[in-house]
């Protein structure tokens, strides 16, 4: 059952600058709650552990610049479901995975003891303290003030302060990643795209402060490098915290026509480019840009079966047709957990379009990552289901996803992006700055 809560986000309300916690609440942080606002403790069952810092350390046998080894690698599945078992566990399953697991008998959810592995550095933990007391919603909700580096709100009040933990949380200072993204037909026929992405964190920075922020979130580049036929086009955006007041600004440079382009939107239900239409310009990472389009509903919080350490389906020289079925990913290869999560409704606002008139999000506690998306469209029937596979980058720390789905239950296809597994590992120390993400660059990479 959902647990109550103390403030919900009332329909229809025009948000001003909404009051940050008290220092008697936020006290409460890295106490009997984590530094991210999770409870600690684990259940009363037993069947969620007591969060004991996550993983702050690579473990043995990691080499610096190599893909992660499992740390959990000899764990075993406590339970398996599949269609002939799911009605004894659909209070614990999204309802998207119901249905993966209703229209593909093959498909199985391997459930695994669970592993509250997320961590941060120490710095992050400190500024999310800091920001709990004075971070506000601006804007009707689609702009922060009064936060930088840390989770503006780790004790949500309501639907838009967990979205925008999400949009926010810590991804790295900076990141190069080669990475495959693929559309599987309802045939099972695929084609990979190869991306080179570059991204420069600006609000997570450290040293970072509310004032020097300007409005900017981060930086993002990616350059097509395979199949030859697209190699060479590339994209650049400059991503904005409050993008009502100021959209975000995005050029693309086309192989064929040698010439960059400004790109007149890039947000919303726009559709990004090589996914055969089943992804939108806000699916990326789960979520991004603007809540200004939804109704947000903070739910509560539930013990749910989710995606979780998914070290598995990222080791090094797995090949791609082995993880890309011809329906779903396989699922061999994937781990699911039960964890505590935050449940968010988002429901389309009256004048507004988009292929998802109401998207459920399942937001672990321990990280702020969107961890499963249930997607309904304007007649409230479930289509799709997204799902991050996320792992910690032991390394820095830092908890991400390593592989991202998009099921579309009426064309019987997905998309999946992130395959690493036979390219570099992601290069957290890689030396970038904002002149690397103009226009100007671009054009002279290219």
């Amino acid at each position: 059952m959902l647990k109550p809560i103390a403030m919900l986000l009332l329909a229809g309300c025009v948000l001003q600058a909404q009051a940050a916690v008290s220092p008697a609440q936020a006290e409460r942080l890295g106490r009997e709650l984590t530094p991210l606002g999770a409870e600690r403790a684990g259940n009363p069952e037993g069947t969620i552990p007591a969060w004991t810092g996550g993983i702050t350390q690579p473990p043995a046998g990691y080499q610096p610049g190599s893909h992660h080894p499992d740390p959990y690698a000899g764990d075993q599945p406590l339970l398996i479901i599949d269609k002939h078992t799911l009605n004894n566990h659909r209070d614990r399953l999204p309802e998207g995975m119901q249905r993966l697991l209703t229209l593909y008998p093959d498909y199985a959810v391997r459930v695994y003891p669970t592993r509250r592995s997320a961590a941060l550095p120490e710095r992050l933990y400190t500024a999310t303290r800091q920001n709990a007391t004075q971070a506000q919603l601006i804007s009707g909700g689609n702009g922060i003030q009064g936060a930088a580096a840390g989770v503006p709100f780790p004790l949500p009040q309501n639907g838009l302060e967990a979205i925008w933990n999400h949009i926010t949380r810590y991804r790295g200072e900076q990141l190069r990643m080669l990475t495959n993204q693929a559309a599987v037909l309802s045939n099972g026929s695929y084609n990979l795209l190869k991306l080179d992405r570059e991204i420069y964190f600006v609000y997570n920075r450290e040293g970072m402060t509310p004032g020097e922020l300007d409005n900017t979130l981060f930086h993002y580049k990616y350059k097509i490098t395979a199949p030859a036929k697209l190699a060479g086009s590339a994209l650049v955006v400059q991503e904005t915290l409050d993008q009502v007041l100021a959209l975000r600004k995005a050029w693309r440079f086309n192989r064929g026509e040698r010439r960059v382009r400004r790109l007149p939107s890039l947000a919303y239900d726009s559709l990004q480019p090589d996914t055969n239409g089943m992804a939108t310009a806000d699916m990326v990472d789960a979520y991004n840009g603007a809540p200004d389009r939804y109704e947000w509903k903070l739910l509560g919080k539930r013990e749910m079966i989710v995606p979780y350490n998914s070290y598995k389906v990222h080791q090094q020289r797995i090949p791609y047709d082995e993880i890309l079925g011809a329906k779903t990913v396989n699922s061999a290869l994937l781990r699911y957990e039960l964890h505590r999560v935050w449940v968010v409704e988002a429901d389309l606002r009256i004048g507004f379009k988009h292929p998802y008139a109401k998207r459920r999000f399942y937001i672990d506690e321990d990280s702020w990552q969107i961890l499963a998306v249930d997607l309904y469209d304007e007649s409230g029937e479930l289509i799709g289901l997204q799902e991050a596979h996320p792992i910690n980058y032991y390394e820095v720390p830092v908890f991400l996803s390593t592989l991202e789905t998009v099921y579309d239950f009426k064309g019987g296809r997905y998309f999946v992006d992130g395959l690493d597994n036979n390219e570099p590992p992601y290069d957290f120390g890689v030396r970038l700055t904002p002149r690397d993400f103009s226009a100007q660059a671009l054009r002279l990479g290219n």
